[in-house]
Parts: structure tokens; C-alpha cells; sequence
């Protein structure tokens, strides 16, 4: 096995460990991609296109019903398996724009991402946005432009764009030689090869020809002469015009490779895959609000990113997604959870692929791993053996659209009521009680979450509910001194209401509400985000 780390002081098994995400605009390919991914891992056998019919469309990353019917991710799943040396932990991410939130939490857990762009379409408005949240992170960011088999833009532009939009410099790690119908391959600047795309057989990658330099003749065997001679034209213009590769900018978040290929052909997957492999970083430390914790430490440290309920409605299970961020953990360890002070046994933790698990004997920092419960762990909570650490930088964000929730028969309020809890624990939705009069109001990032709310609770609770239109329109999470806050909730009673945690929450009408607040009540902070540090 490949010297697989920087860090000497690493043990092998977190050496080789690969924790990361990818991310996209919607319909970039990037579920088609992480598919390729467990498709060349070994973890599946056959791709089952998005587009197939039946049984075949539903792809393994995306396990709930109304994914599978609109073929879009609307929830952050985990995803295990080996690939040479290595093992990889991919976080598949919401490319839908009105799950936002739950990609921010996923790039917590992960020590790289993968942006996948359209090569017709470039930067994409939610490229843009999640790249942002990377850049918060200092994650390091390999690029995928996908779909060079349709026609694309010109190679140099694309990547003016992403430099220009996303001021970070970008490196071509492989060259595409044509596009749309001529598109032939790629050649690998990494690893001077020529590689050939097999337009047969999608599941399958062509031959990989080692070559000598571009002025080797092997090349005019399999390139024809006009595209030839543009490739190395274009290749001696990148050389002068764009940086080299340079891991130590890489691993900072300075410089991104991008890689370029089609996801549905099975073509540039397998070098991007070697990439992460290669390059890019083992599993770093974590940030708790006391110190950092280092992935070597000998005890185990974990948090909980993600909380997804009923990914088997046959079980009716909610699963904790962990990121492991120290230590050797072995399956019936105790750990204390944090939060209530009290230990857990941990009997039966799973890896995933996708829906699919099983159980977990052991797992080293950087896995992620699965622990069913009974609602006892929420995002952000703290698992460690026997350490009061409060890991930081999960975050919440104020709701963008609020509705009134309503359930279709008026004696099931109880029953709507556990179900609107479930949903906030597992961050989907922020579900807010006013301090006057009865129901919820529930709020979201986007309009499509209201549906899949929607859908979840009549699928998995028998419970139809309607949405109606409140009068509100957003809301800001109240701090401030406590007699402050009592007499500012006195006299604003009609706007008062409180989250899952019990915290006070303002629902305004207007910005004007916010900036009369923010006047009369300067000791007052009202807050868009609230971080989930527990």
C-alpha cells in the first residue's frame, strides 16, 4: 500500500481514510455521479439511470419517496465503500436550492468537496452559494465538469468562469479533446495518459494509453490530426496561462482541479476518483468550543451532523448520521452524550450505502456512521468517551417562507404535533408554537420543502395536513439579558412564539418590525441563525 499520508503521526486506518461532499446546481449530474462513484467502488453492480423506469430509477442515493418521483436529492445521505487503497466516505448533498440547509450542515462533517458544473451551463447561481459555505470552511475543492459529451463551452472559458466567479485559481488536471458528438476523451495532465471514452458500453471505462509527452506517436493512432493538433495547441496556451499543481494551495482552498469528463458515459470518473485518493486530505481536526480535537487522539469523539427519520418505514427508526472525529470506535462502546450528561451504549450502529446497511463493528475519525434512536440525539449533539466537549460552527438558519399547519382531522393535533417535532429535531423544518392562540407555524428555505413535509407526514404518519399562508413572513431567534427579553416578550406577545429547543423566537410581518425592534430594544440581539452547538 501507497505511503497514503502526510502526517506521520496518523495511524494507517485514518490515513487512508477520504471524507467528503459533493456539491452542484441542480441537474449538473451530480446523483449520476455519485452513483459512477459506488458503481467503480464495488459497492453496486449495475447503474440504475435516474431516467430508467421503475425499479432501475430509483439510484441508491436517494431513498425517499418524493425523491425518487421527481429524480431530484432532497436529503443528505452517507455513502461508504472502498476504492483501492483507500476508503472513501461520500456525503451526497441536496442540489436543489430549497434544501440549502442541509448541504450547509453536511460540509461540517466533511474534509473536501467535489463541485460538479454543467459544461454548458458553467457557474451556477447554487454553485455559487455552496462554494461560498466551502470557502467558510477552508475546504479543499476538486471540480468535475460534466456532460462534455453534449455540447459544451470552450475549455478556456469554462475556466475563466469559475476563476473569475469564484476567485479561486484552477488548474487542469485532465484536457478535453473535442466535445458534444467529436468529443473523444480526455488527455490526463497528471499522469500523461490518454484517455478514451467508450460511447458502447456506459458502465465501462475505454482504454487508458500511457504516452511520452504530447509529441508521442502514439498519439496520432487514436487522435485525429485536426483535434491533435488542437490539443496541443490548447495545452501549450494552459501551461503558459494557468498555474500548475500544487498540493499544499489545493489542501488551503486556493487552488481547484478540475477534472472533465460525462458522469453517464462513465468517462474522467475513475481519475477524479484517483484524485481524491491522491491528493486530497486525510481526515483533519474538528473545532469544539473548548479545543481542537486531533483525528489520532486515542479516545473516541464524534457529532451529529444530520438526523433522518424513517429512512425504513418499516421500522419507523430514526438514524443519527456521526462524523467521527477522533479515535478507534468499536461497536457496544459507552459514550457519554454530552448534552443529557448520560451514557449510551452504541449496540448497534450501521454504515450506509444509502438505504442500505449494515452494521458497523468498528469505525475509525472521519467515518461516518449510523446510531438508531429514539429522538434522544439532535443535530449538533456530542458523543465522547467520557469528555464535555461542544463541538462548533453547525448551523441553523431563519426560516425564508412560514406557513400555518393545519392537520385534515382536527382530533389528530396530537398526532400532527409529534410528527412537527420529528421534523424539527431532524432539522427539515423549523416548527415554531405562538404564545397566542393554537397551532404551528412551520418555516422552510424553499417552497418544494412544504411538499416533501407534506408528503413525509400523510406517508409516514397516515396524517394529511394542508398549508395555509401566515401572517407571517420570517423569524429571528431573541438573546439578551433575561429581564430584557421578559419585558420585550410582554410587550410583544402577538409576535411571540417559541422553537422545538423552547428558545424565544420573534415572528415578524415586515423588516420595518425588525428594525423597530433593533431601536427600542439595543440590548436585544434578534438573530437570523442560531448555531447548534449543544
Amino acid at each position: 500500500m501507497k505511503d497514503l499520508s502526510n502526517r506521520p503521526d496518523l495511524p494507517a486506518e485514518i490515513a487512508r481514510r477520504r471524507t467528503f461532499a459533493i456539491i452542484s446546481h441542480p441537474d449538473a449530474g451530480k446523483t449520476t455521479l455519485t452513483e459512477k462513484f459506488l458503481l467503480f467502488g464495488g459497492a453496486i453492480q449495475m447503474a440504475g439511470q435516474v431516467r430508467a423506469k421503475g425499479e432501475a430509477r430509483r439510484t441508491r442515493s436517494d431513498f425517499m419517496k418524493l425523491e425518487q418521483d421527481r429524480g431530484i436529492s432532497v436529503s443528505a445521505s452517507a455513502m461508504s465503500f472502498e476504492f483501492g487503497p483507500y476508503r472513501f466516505n461520500l456525503v451526497d448533498t441536496p442540489g436543489h436550492s430549497d434544501f440549502s440547509e442541509d448541504t450547509y450542515r453536511t460540509l461540517t462533517a466533511v474534509d473536501a468537496a467535489i463541485m460538479v458544473i454543467d459544461g454548458a451551463k458553467g457557474v451556477e447561481s447554487q454553485t455559487r452559494k455552496l462554494f461560498e459555505v466551502c470557502r467558510l470552511r477552508d475546504l479543499p475543492i476538486l471540480t468535475f465538469c460534466n456532460k462534455m459529451d453534449r455540447e459544451a463551452r470552450d475549455t478556456f472559458e469554462i475556466i475563466d468562469e469559475i476563476q473569475e466567479n469564484l476567485a479561486i485559481d484552477v488548474t487542469p488536471a485532465s484536457w478535453p479533446i473535442g466535445m458534444g458528438r467529436d468529443f473523444l476523451g480526455c488527455y490526463d495532465i497528471l499522469n500523461d495518459r490518454l484517455e478514451l471514452m467508450d460511447r458502447a458500453d456506459r458502465n465501462r471505462v475505454a482504454e487508458s494509453i500511457k504516452i511520452e509527452g504530447l509529441d508521442d506517436p502514439k498519439l496520432a493512432q487514436h487522435v485525429p490530426a485536426e483535434q491533435l493538433s488542437k490539443l496541443r495547441e490548447e495545452l501549450e496556451m494552459a501551461k503558459e496561462l494557468l498555474p500548475a499543481f500544487d498540493r499544499k494551495s489545493f489542501l488551503e482552498g486556493h487552488l481547484t482541479p478540475i477534472w472533465f469528463g460525462s458522469a453517464i458515459n462513465s468517462f474522467g470518473v475513475k481519475e477524479l476518483m484517483s484524485g481524491i485518493g491522491d491528493f486530497g486530505p486525510e481526515p483533519q481536526p474538528q473545532t469544539a468550543a473548548e479545543r481542537q480535537i486531533a483525528p489520532e487522539e486515542g479516545k473516541v469523539a464524534g457529532f451529529v451532523f444530520k438526523v433522518q427519520a424513517n429512512m425504513d418505514p418499516k421500522h419507523r427508526d430514526r438514524v443519527a448520521f456521526v462524523r467521527l472525529a477522533s479515535g478507534h470506535f468499536e461497536r457496544g462502546m459507552k459514550l457519554l452524550h454530552v448534552r443529557s450528561k448520560k451514557p449510551m451504549a452504541v449496540s448497534n450502529p450501521v454504515l450506509f450505502l444509502a438505504a442500505d446497511r449494515e452494521l458497523a463493528e468498528e469505525a475509525w475519525a472521519g467515518d461516518i456512521i449510523g446510531i438508531p434512536n429514539h429522538g434522544q440525539l439532535r443535530i449538533g449533539d456530542a458523543l465522547t468517551e467520557g469528555e464535555a466537549l461542544k463541538f462548533t460552527g453547525i448551523p441553523s438558519f431563519a426560516p425564508e417562507l412560514l406557513q400555518n399547519v393545519r392537520a385534515g382531522d382536527p382530533m389528530k393535533a396530537k398526532h400532527l404535533e409529534k410528527a412537527l417535532m420529528q421534523f424539527a429535531e431532524e432539522g427539515a423544518a423549523k416548527v415554531f408554537k405562538p404564545s397566542i392562540g393554537s397551532g404551528f407555524v412551520v418555516g422552510v428555505v424553499g417552497p418544494l420543502q412544504f411538499d416533501v413535509l407534506a408528503s413525509r407526514i400523510e406517508i409516514e404518519y397516515s396524517l394529511p395536513v394542508r398549508f395555509e399562508q401566515s401572517q407571517f413572513t420570517s423569524a429571528r431567534w431573541v438573546t439578551g439579558p433575561k429581564a430584557d427579553v421578559e419585558k420585550f416578550v410582554n410587550a410583544n406577545k402577538g409576535h411571540i412564539a417559541h422553537d422545538h429547543d423552547g428558545d424565544i423566537v420573534y415572528l415578524t410581518r415586515l423588516q420595518w418590525d425588525i428594525d423597530r425592534i433593533e431601536r427600542d430594544h439595543p440590548a436585544l440581539k434578534l438573530s437570523a441563525t442560531k448555531e447548534m452547538m449543544v
